[in-house]
């Protein structure tokens, strides 16, 4: 992956000087980690948005307060806060509980601080997207019988993602990008991987250019995808007649 990529772009694989196994480790561990973080985003976007739209302030203010402090609060800082703050409470469980020591691993607070900080984004997209499908829709499933599951899976999520998909694409790719971050936890990401070749050949500059073309063709076959499913989603609608 990573020599046809240096290839196309006129570059031998002799270049990359036996790191090519090491960037592809890298790129590898950066994929998981944005996909399973996305899981979690887009799992805690949608009970963040059913919060947020409840009638119950139960339920509605703790929704509130969620996305207000993660979106006010750089994600660096949130990173480090949930990271150590995660197994500070899991090593006072452990001792309260009289268990054995467990410590979390980095890919593993990787996926959940990440999925735990963009599920505020996420809910805001949803919660748009929600409120953007036209009410009468839902009452004219009420109308003919439809359970709430049903309105929801065959009426309201497929006019939703119509409205979410723009906000979703646009999470996702801040979301791909900031998984450099989590280098700073001990994770062999990409960007751990291009500092690593960089500092061994004392050629930090190209590798990192490197690791930032990897990420250019991620993201580029990010957008084919996202508009392959805005084409699918729009079926139906003015957009999709033109």
């Amino acid at each position: 992956m990573v020599e046809n990529l240096l290839q196309s772009l006129g570059l031998s694989a002799f270049s990359l000087q036996g790191f090519g196994p090491l960037l592809l480790q890298g790129t590898w561990m950066t994929l998981k980690l944005s996909v399973l973080s996305l899981a979690v985003s887009v799992v805690l976007g949608l009970l963040g948005a059913s919060a947020k739209l409840s009638s119950l302030k139960l339920l509605r203010i703790p929704a509130q307060l969620y996305t207000t402090l993660i979106r006010g609060v750089p994600d660096l800082v949130l990173m480090l806060l949930i990271f150590y703050s995660l197994q500070t409470w899991l090593t006072s469980l452990t001792d309260a509980m009289e268990w054995e020591y467990i410590e979390i691993d980095p890919f593993s607070a990787g996926v959940i601080t990440l999925g735990f900080i963009y599920g505020a984004y996420f809910t805001e997209t949803f919660r748009g997207a929600i409120l953007s499908v036209p009410r009468g829709q839902v009452e004219a499933a009420t109308a003919y019988g439809l359970k709430r599951g049903q309105r929801f899976r065959y009426v309201v999520f497929p006019q939703m993602m119509r409205f979410a998909l723009p906000g979703i694409g646009n999470n996702w790719m801040v979301m791909l990008k900031a998984t450099a971050l989590v280098s700073i936890i001990g994770l062999a990401d990409l960007v751990k991987a291009a500092q690593d070749a960089g500092k061994s050949t004392y050629q930090l500059f190209y590798f990192l250019v490197i690791a930032a073309l990897i990420y250019l063709a991620i993201t580029s076959a990010s957008n084919y995808v996202l508009r392959r499913l805005e084409r699918r989603y729009a079926a139906g609608s003015r957009e999709a007649v033109r």
